[in-house]
């Protein structure tokens, strides 16, 4: 039988150092403990040896086979419904569902990224850059790394990428809040601020991802660009052929700001608003992973609108895991984190935003008191 801490790097794809956990304003959520001495290492181990032993890290190719053929094939309904609709302002009401099917597509691709569809990473790389990079425009290269510097340090300054430098809105404590006039007027109205932005992600995931291909100029960069112009070309080509200038435009904005606002108000629960990490004492693998993350209550309906997101907790500390057995791992995890004290954070969805807007509230105020 492997050892323990084969049994961590299987169940999670990723070895990272441990790290103390810090409350959002930065003050102890709780007292730092050695990764080697942490209660939760042991139990984790023993939880991972299960986990394994039942099957639950195992693919599930039914599940995937029937959700990416009805995702694809929803995705080229909408267009065939575009083309039917034709010229007229009517096709604004296709948009919102072109915008839903690119997400779902865009939960694909999150579950190609961790391995979850595929046995072999190139199958899974193939099915990334397919529904990524050919079917809605983003470079599944420059996101996998991305997500998975995130999910090695989730919610930790300086090495999480989705907070701090590169995050549109974070907490006042993180690193470049303050730097130039920009960047201090976004710390004091983040709140405010926080769903306008949000119609700008897709953009900012675009110009990320081409900025990567300019600053790489490798053979693996090539091929993702000449795949996102393939997509380009053919999105620009059917919008224009159906629509005239002004409605293609009105039709792109909209289509891009349902998808913009879907993808963000499906990640932005997992993590806003829950504890900051700072490197200080190390601390678990599974206490990091745990109190960073917020789970959202709810049933099928729920895991189908969020993309199994909604089991943050369980996904984060199983991240190959396929996301139809995210559910039947969560009374085990539920177990876990009762008998090693970590707690388990689960709210509503609206709930979850209630306390990501109050956090950001809170963040915006206190920026407001620092001078410039």
């Amino acid at each position: 039988m492997r050892s323990a801490d084969a049994q961590e790097e299987r169940a999670t794809k990723r070895t990272v150092p441990g790290l103390a956990v810090l409350a959002p304003s930065r003050a102890p959520a709780a007292p730092g403990q050695p990764a080697a001495v942490d209660p939760s290492t042991a139990g984790f181990h023993a939880l991972a040896r299960q986990v394994r032993t039942i099957g639950l890290l195992d693919r599930r190719p039914g599940y995937y086979r029937a959700k990416i053929i009805l995702t694809i094939l929803a995705f080229f309904a909408g267009w065939g419904l575009f083309a039917m609709v034709g010229n007229s302002w009517a096709a604004l009401a296709v948009a919102p569902l072109a915008g839903i099917t690119f997400t779902q597509l865009g939960f694909i691709g999150h579950d190609a990224g961790h391995n979850q569809v595929f046995g072999t990473r190139w199958r899974n790389r193939l099915l990334g850059l397919v529904v990524a990079n050919v079917l809605i425009g983003l470079s599944f290269g420059w996101w996998v790394p991305k997500h998975n510097a995130h999910h090695a340090h989730p919610n930790e300054l300086g090495r999480d990428p989705d907070i701090g430098d590169g995050a549109v809105l974070v907490s006042s404590d993180a690193p470049g809040n303050g730097r130039g006039l920009l960047a201090s007027w976004l710390a004091r109205w983040q709140a405010p601020l926080f769903f306008p932005l949000m119609l700008l992600r897709s953009g900012g995931m675009h110009v990320l991802g081409i900025r990567r291909f300019l600053r790489q100029r490798d053979h693996a960069s090539a091929v993702e660009a000449s795949l996102i112009m393939l997509h380009a070309a053919s999105y620009l080509t059917v919008v224009l052929w159906v629509l005239s200038p002004l409605k293609a435009l009105a039709f792109v904005a909209v289509h891009q700001a349902v998808f913009s606002l879907y993808l963000g108000i499906s990640f932005a629960p997992n993590h806003k608003g829950m504890p900051i990490i700072e490197s200080a004492t190390a601390t678990g693998f599974a206490r990091r992973q745990v109190v960073t993350s917020r789970n959202i209550r709810g049933g099928r309906f729920t895991t189908f609108v969020l993309g199994g997101l909604n089991y943050q907790i369980e996904h984060h500390l199983f991240p190959s895991m396929p996301r139809p057995n995210l559910r039947r791992v969560q009374g085990l995890v539920r177990d876990f984190c009762a008998s090693t004290g970590l707690g388990y954070r689960e709210e509503n969805f609206v709930e979850s935003f209630r306390q990501i807007v109050h956090h950001l509230g809170e963040a915006g105020a206190a920026a407001s008191r620092r001078p410039d």
